[in-house]
């Protein structure tokens, strides 16, 4: 499989001093960077929800915005589980990825809860957040489950518009959420969007545990990578998955002076390339500083030559989900 790269961007209003980490760029430049991302086969845009250098704006509005611009690259939308109910959650993000042909998905955040949720939590002193975010991650996924694409049935003839049969609630009762569903929309053309999972927010080996279930993808930075892919693999076992239904990525920050000359780039790669093959990582996040000028100078200098020494693909050879993109088993469709 060939070496994946998603692209953490941040879109907004850059913070009037220095600050640390990815600085938002705006919307127009946005659109150049997806232009770029698109030009050299990046699997997913990642879009960040909140960064130290500055405000950003919704990032399942942006997703939309540049999917209308730029499509043959995915978007995957940052959303906390702090202030974001999950049916609310999971209908703007299938909305994202229908209307992409199957190339949205979410990287949910571990966090607090919401205001509506709280109100009828079946135990309102639960509060960890690891546990949340495994409840949470749940009711996503069976929710995009719940109106399968097979029961859009479309009958003129037969005045049947949908087969009621196949769409069913979840009814979902937890210690942080009760949901009843199911959505009022048909799953898209991957089956269901893909979830994305940082092992940051978890602070210690239960978060492998905690995502084995649901995530689709896992992120790690240096700090967390030595065993990753073991830990991982292991927990896939015990929740009855395999670890090639996972994709695991190390997250690298990008400085300007990194790909600010060809040697430096290619020391860079280099030194990416190993340590993926230490530890048998997928791929990369890559979370470049600087601003939009930077974002391309490290598209332009990194992924091709990481994921093909050919270089990237035809845009008629690219996959047409991002699940596909990013290497992991196509759900063709929900079962019913």
């Amino acid at each position: 499989m060939s070496t994946v790269i998603q692209l953490a961007l941040a879109v907004g209003e850059p913070a009037a001093g220095p600050a640390e980490g990815p600085a938002p760029v705006s919307l127009a430049d946005a659109v150049a960077v997806a232009a770029a991302a698109e030009e050299a086969a990046v699997a997913a845009i990642r879009l960040l929800d909140g960064v130290a250098a500055g405000h950003v704006l919704d990032p399942t509005v942006v997703g939309a915005y540049l999917a209308g611009r730029h499509d043959r690259v995915g978007y995957v939308a940052e959303v906390p589980t702090t202030h974001n109910a999950p049916y609310n959650a999971a209908r703007r993000v299938l909305s994202l990825d229908r209307a992409t042909g199957g190339r949205a998905g979410v990287a949910l955040r571990a966090g607090d809860g919401d205001e509506v949720s709280q109100a009828t939590a079946p135990d309102p002193g639960a509060a960890d957040p690891v546990r949340r975010w495994a409840e949470y991650a749940q009711v996503l996924t069976r929710l995009w489950e719940s109106f399968p694409r097979a029961a859009l049935i479309g009958d003129q003839e037969a005045g049947v518009v949908v087969d009621d049969a196949l769409i069913r609630a979840i009814d979902h009762e937890g210690a942080f959420y009760r949901v009843a569903g199911p959505l009022d929309g048909p799953s898209s053309a991957q089956g269901r969007p893909v979830v994305v999972a940082d092992l940051a927010d978890f602070g210690g080996p239960l978060g492998v545990t905690a995502v084995a279930r649901s995530a689709d993808v896992v992120v790690v930075d240096r700090e967390r990578a030595a065993g990753a892919d073991a830990a991982l693999t292991e927990a896939l076992r015990r929740a009855g998955r395999s670890r090639k239904e996972v994709a695991l990525l190390g997250r690298v920050e990008v400085a300007p002076d990194d790909v600010a000359s060809s040697p430096a780039a290619a020391a860079l790669r280099d030194g990416l390339r190993a340590w993926a093959g230490e530890h048998r990582l997928d791929g990369f996040e890559l979370a470049p500083t600087g601003g939009a000028d930077a974002v391309i100078a490290a598209l332009r200098a990194l992924p091709p030559r990481l994921t093909d020494a050919a270089g990237p693909p035809s845009p008629a050879a690219r996959p047409l989900t991002l699940r596909a993109a990013l290497g992991l088993p196509e759900l063709s469709a929900v079962a019913a």
